[in-house]
Formats: structure tokens, C-alpha cells, sequence
């Protein structure tokens, strides 16, 4: 499983904005995800908002709009499962590319929770759902959290 070896990035983020941006297809495994940042964030003692948009295509754009509008970071969460035509591909590409440009671009951190599955048992499995071996939207939400407290505390050591 994927999950073996992941680090413990549990990360104090006070003070910090994060806006959660979730796909709607796939409606059990996106809430379980979805569920799942918002306990990390919880946790992490952060301010945050939700979006909900239509799907994975549609994650860079608006991750993008809101760390213009002042997130310090984001959590895009979304679910691919491929089919029998090459659409899996080119969506999976859009979201993973476009959010690695979002980020470059702003200078502020994505938290990656987009699951490109090759059946819905997979998804399940990594939705942090009652039964589930990971929590894919808590990991994506701690490593933005984390990442965003490294960016200001370098930020900090630059004044």
C-alpha cells in the first residue's frame, strides 16, 4: 500500500488560511476526503472555508483564485477512476499539472489529495472512511499546513 512510511507531519498552524477546493464526483470517496481535511485542519488549529466544484478539471483554477484572495494555502481534494477511454488520463494530467503550476505560480502550497484510481475500491481504501488503510484528504491537508508554516517562518528569517 502506498501509505507505508508516511512521515508524521502534524504541523500547529495558527494564524493561517486554508481553503479546502473538492471535486463532486464520486460523492462517497470525495466526503470521506473531504471529512478527512477538515479533521486535519482541525487539528492543526487553522482558519479554513470550503469550495465544492463541479470536478477534477476544474481544481486549478479555483485553488488558484483562492490563494489570490488570500489563502495561505490550499487543499485540493478530487477523484479520477479511470474508464475505458483515454479521458482518465488527460483529466489526471490537467489537475496534477495545473496544481503544480498553481503552485510554482502564487509561491504558496497545494496540498495534493486528487486520487487517480483505477476502480472505486481504491478510492474507498484511501478516503479515510470507517474501514479505510489511509486518509488521503487528512495527509494532503497536513503537508499543505506544514508546508505553508515552512514557507512563513522562511519568510520571517528573510526580514
Amino acid at each position: 500500500m502506498s501509505g507505508d512510511g508516511i512521515p508524521d507531519i502534524k504541523t500547529d498552524g495558527t494564524g493561517l488560511r486554508v481553503t479546502i477546493v473538492a471535486g463532486s464526483w464520486h460523492e462517497e470517496i470525495s466526503n470521506g476526503l473531504l471529512e478527512g481535511a477538515r479533521r486535519a485542519l482541525i487539528e492543526s488549529n487553522v482558519e479554513f472555508t470550503e469550495i465544492r466544484v463541479p470536478g477534477s478539471f476544474e481544481l486549478p483554477v479555483v485553488c488558484k483564485a483562492a490563494l489570490e484572495s488570500g489563502a495561505d494555502a490550499v487543499v485540493a481534494l478530487g477523484v479520477i477512476i479511470r474508464g475505458g477511454t483515454p479521458h482518465f488520463e488527460y483529466v489526471s494530467d490537467a489537475a496534477t499539472s495545473g496544481l503544480t503550476q498553481v503552485s510554482v505560480l502564487t509561491g504558496k502550497p497545494v496540498g495534493f489529495g486528487v486520487l487517480t484510481l483505477d476502480d472505486e475500491q481504491q478510492g474507498l481504501d484511501r478516503a479515510g472512511l470507517p474501514g479505510s488503510k489511509e486518509d488521503k484528504g487528512a495527509e494532503a491537508a497536513q503537508a499543505a499546513v506544514a508546508t505553508a508554516v515552512i514557507l512563513r517562518d522562511l519568510a520571517a528569517l528573510a526580514r
